[in-house]
C-alpha cells in the first residue's frame, strides 16, 4: 500500500524526548492551552483540515483530540479509526469515573458513531469496545513484537525482573507481598528487580511496599535502549502480575528478547499461556508467591524450552510482517479507490 504517514499532534513535554521516533515522517504539532490533561488546542481543527488526509487514525480517547477527529469525520466524510488502547477496560472507565461520564457526554460517543471502526488490540478489548460502544465495528490486530534478538545461551540467574510504569493497576505491591513470602522456596541468591517511572503517588506506592531491609530487591530507576536490553540479558522471567491492560508491551518485548513471563490473565495474551511462553500469575500476593516458585523450580532445560516457545510466539502473530498486512487490508478497505 503506498500511503504517506503524517503525525498530527498537540505538542507536550515528552515531544522533544520523542522527536527521534518521527524522523523522516511529516509531523504537525498544535500548540496546547489550558489543562494539560485534555490536551486542548485551538489549532488542531485547522490542522486537521489542511492535512488533506484520506484516513484519520486516532490513538488514544478521553481527550480533546477526540472532538476534534469527529469535527473532521463529520465535514469530510472520510473514515476515521481510533485505537482507544486499553481505555475502556472496566478498570479505567471505573477510575475518575465521573471524567469518563462526563468525556462520553462532550465528545467521546460523537466520535465513536463518527468512526468507520474502532481498534481492538485484543479480543478481551473488542469486548470492551463492544459494550461502551454498542454496534461499532471492531477490528482486531495486535501491537507489533520487537524483531527477536539472538536466542539465550547457557543458564539465567534467579532473577524476576519487573519492567514498565510504576503505578497501583500493575499490582506491584502484591507482586513485593510474594515476592517476600515465596523467599524460602526460590533459589538461593533470588532477586526482584524493578524497573520504571512513575509520579509521586506512584513511587510513593512502591516506597511503601519495599519499606524494611529487602535485599533481594532492588529498585533500579526507568530504563530505555541499551539498559532495557541489559535487564533482559540477566532476567530468568519477567513478571507482570497487573489488574488492567490493553495489550501490555513490555510482554512482547520480553518474549522477543527470549525471556518467559509470569503473568496475569488481565495482560489479555492467551497465546502464552497456549504455547508455553508463560506462566499464569492471578493477582493476589499468595497466588503470585505460588506462580514465583513454580517458575524458578524450572530446571534450565524446561527454562529454555519456554525461552524458545517466547520468541516463537513473538516472531508469529505479533510480528511485524503479519500485523503490517492487517493494517493495510482495513485502511485499503476503508479508503476504498485511491482518490
Amino acid at each position: 500500500m503506498d500511503a504517506q504517514p503524517v503525525v498530527i499532534a498537540v505538542r507536550d513535554a515528552a515531544h522533544a524526548d520523542d522527536a527521534w521516533r518521527l524522523e523522516g515522517c511529516e509531523t504537525l504539532l498544535a500548540e496546547p492551552s489550558g489543562p494539560g490533561f485534555l490536551a486542548y488546542s485551538s489549532g488542531l481543527s485547522d490542522l486537521l483540515a489542511n492535512a488533506r488526509l484520506d484516513l484519520l487514525h486516532l490513538h488514544g480517547i478521553w481527550q480533546y483530540p477526540s472532538h476534534a477527529a469527529a469535527r473532521w469525520a463529520r465535514a469530510t466524510g472520510r473514515p476515521l479509526v481510533i485505537s482507544p488502547h486499553g481505555m475502556l477496560a472496566p478498570w479505567i472507565t471505573q477510575h475518575n469515573a465521573w471524567k469518563k461520564h462526563l468525556g462520553r457526554l462532550l465528545w467521546e460517543r460523537r466520535a465513536w458513531r463518527r468512526s468507520a471502526a474502532l481498534h481492538a488490540l485484543t479480543q478481551a478489548e473488542a469486548q470492551d469496545i463492544a459494550h461502551e460502544t454498542g454496534g461499532a465495528r471492531i477490528a482486531i490486530i495486535p501491537n507489533v513484537a520487537p524483531a527477536p534478538s539472538s536466542p539465550p545461551t547457557g543458564p539465567r540467574p534467579p532473577v524476576a525482573l519487573y519492567l514498565g510504569r510504576i503505578h497501583e493497576k500493575k499490582n506491584i505491591a502484591a507482586l513485593i507481598a510474594g515476592w517476600l513470602a515465596a523467599q524460602p522456596d526460590l533459589p538461593e541468591g533470588a532477586m526482584l528487580t524493578i524497573a520504571g517511572w512513575g509520579d509521586d503517588e506512584g513511587i510513593a506506592m512502591l516506597e511503601q511496599a519495599m519499606a524494611g531491609d529487602h535485599t533481594s530487591i532492588e529498585f533500579v530507576g526507568a530504563a530505555f535502549g541499551s539498559q532495557k536490553a541489559a535487564l533482559f540479558d540477566i532476567a530468568r522471567f519477567c513478571v507482570l502480575p497487573s489488574l488492567s491492560e490493553g495489550l501490555p508491551m513490555v510482554v512482547l518485548e520480553a518474549w522477543a528478547a527470549g525471556v518467559p513471563t509470569i503473568m496475569s490473565e488481565h495482560c489479555h495474551l492467551p497465546e502464552g499461556f497456549a504455547a508455553g511462553a508463560a506462566l499464569r500469575c492471578g493477582t493476589e500476593s499468595d497466588d503470585i508467591r505460588a506462580a514465583l516458585v513454580a517458575g524458578f523450580a524450572h530446571d534450565d532445560g524446561e527454562w529454555q524450552a519456554m525461552s524458545d516457545a517466547a520468541q516463537s510466539v513473538a516472531q508469529g502473530s505479533f510480528g511485524a510482517p503479519q500485523v503490517q498486512s492487517h493494517w493495510e487490508a482495513l485502511y485499503a478497505q476503508l479508503i476504498g479507490p485511491q482518490r
